[in-house]
């Protein structure tokens, strides 16, 4: 499963009037990063940052001014982005602007189905708690020391981070893959992995002193002991050092 976290930065708050000037995402598959990104900062087309949100971004008119319009990156945002469950914080506020610019440029909106809030996914996993992006960091021992004004890319890598913990956290990740996502990711199975016993078994661990004093150990046990409900004597007596030793 293909899903692209992101965040914008924009000239303000009002998406009807105000312009993203950075888009920032990162691709996960199950859940894991590819280390595939995609980063852009964009020319607002004259529109000038509120000096609010520039004290959070630092992105001023002046960096921006030989930037590419949105109309000039669209297709290689649409071409990142399409096919993918879309992941950000307070999604409505990216989404709304991301679809304003979208359709300036006439080209169709994002689909509120593809779309995950993770601000809505930590306000009902931990209610009444904070639910920054920064907060959320700290829950989790996040390492935000790079930090130091808000970017489109380094928030996507750290909300990528903060996903993974509020779906589960690492171990979700770890081989955990359906069979269905297996073999999708395989080309329909042609890649699957098939698993047999080892071709050549393990070096013996036990020594021969080892192995007699557990043939001792066995003989003391008595014809009532449990072990000889599950293995007869003889294989008991002669063969379980031998299975133990190559484990």
């Amino acid at each position: 499963m293909r899903e692209i976290v992101f965040d914008t930065e924009t000239t303000g708050l009002d998406n009807s009037l105000d312009r993203v000037i950075e888009i920032g995402g990162v691709e996960l598959w199950n859940h894991i990063p590819t280390g595939k990104t995609f980063h852009v900062f964009v020319n607002p087309d004259g529109k000038k940052v509120d000096p609010a949100a520039f004290d959070v971004h630092g992105i001023s008119n002046e960096f921006l001014t030989d930037k590419p319009r949105f109309a000039e990156i669209v297709d290689d945002f649409v071409a990142f982005f399409a096919d993918a469950k879309l992941i950000a914080h307070n999604a409505f506020f990216d989404v709304g602007f991301l679809n304003a610019e979208l359709k300036r440029v006439g080209q169709p909106p994002i689909e509120p189905s593809v779309v995950i809030d993770t601000l809505s996914m930590a306000r009902r996993k931990f209610p009444m708690a904070p639910a920054t992006l920064d907060a959320l960091c700290s829950r989790f021992s996040i390492d935000t020391s790079r930090r130091e004004k808000h970017g489109a890319l380094l928030d996507s890598e750290l909300l990528a981070d903060v996903y993974i913990e509020l779906i589960g956290g690492r171990q979700s990740s770890l081989g955990l893959v359906s069979a269905a996502d297996a073999l999708e990711s395989e080309g329909g199975g042609q890649g699957a992995i098939s698993v047999g016993p080892r071709k050549v078994p393990l070096a013996p661990r036990l020594s021969d002193a080892e192995k007699e004093r557990h043939r001792a150990f066995i003989a003391s046990l008595g014809d009532e002991a449990l072990w000889w409900r599950y293995l007869p004597r003889e294989v008991a007596e002669d063969e379980v050092p031998a299975l133990a030793a190559n484990g």
